[in-house]
């Protein structure tokens, strides 16, 4: 599995926009695989480069880019939940702990992380961005044939995990996409009533 991207448009250019019913097809039968059957192989630096080149295209108010990437594999990712589990440990939480394994099974995950600007654009509209971001970097990596993600745990709420990850006084993680090779199929799930939800404003 491999990813093959046109050259960005210049600055100023004209985006040329076309029909693209694959994507349609996509969203349409879209369902994240359960982290915990994420396996090898993953992308490797060149596809998780390109995946976090198309995640930041993502609308963005202001063009702040108030969000930043973090990458776990390998043993540094290793590592980290070691700490976390360690953290876990200290508090005896033994169910802190155990909700580790979403990010221990995994082969890789990406971090996006929600880092507001001071600015005039709503620091509401600056997390939202941090959120289209996540939803790129999952879609993407779908796309691409991979099992994917979103997870948020203690761990991405929690003022140490959050240290020992590197974040800094304003940041908070959007999410962990967590991706790998599905061992088995998602089952689909209960899906909402879009109608139910939808009114259309009248005067």
């Amino acid at each position: 599995m491999s990813i093959a991207l046109p050259e960005a448009p210049s600055f100023g250019a004209p985006v040329n926009q076309h029909p693209c019913p694959e994507l349609l097809s996509f969203l349409a039968t879209r369902r994240s695989a359960s982290a915990v059957t994420l396996a090898e192989p993953a992308p490797g630096d060149d596809d998780v480069a390109a995946l976090i080149r198309l995640a930041a295209r993502a609308p963005d108010h202001g063009k702040l880019a108030p969000w930043r990437f973090i990458v776990l594999r390998g043993e540094d990712k290793a590592a980290y939940a070691a700490r976390l589990e360690a953290l876990a440990q200290s508090r005896g939480d033994a169910r802190a702990a155990a909700k580790l394994a979403k990010l221990k099974l995994p082969p890789m995950g990406i971090a996006v992380v929600s880092a507001p600007r001071a600015h005039e654009v709503p620091e509401w509209e600056q997390v939202l961005s941090a959120g289209a971001v996540c939803t790129g970097l999952l879609y993407g990596a779908q796309a691409l044939g991979y099992g994917a993600n979103w997870i948020t745990d203690w761990y991405a709420y929690d003022d140490q995990a959050k240290a020992i990850l590197g974040l800094s006084a304003g940041e908070n993680v959007a999410g962990f996409i967590f991706i790998g090779t599905a061992k088995e199929p998602p089952m689909e799930r209960e899906r909402p009533d879009s109608v139910a939800l939808t009114t259309v404003w009248k005067p």
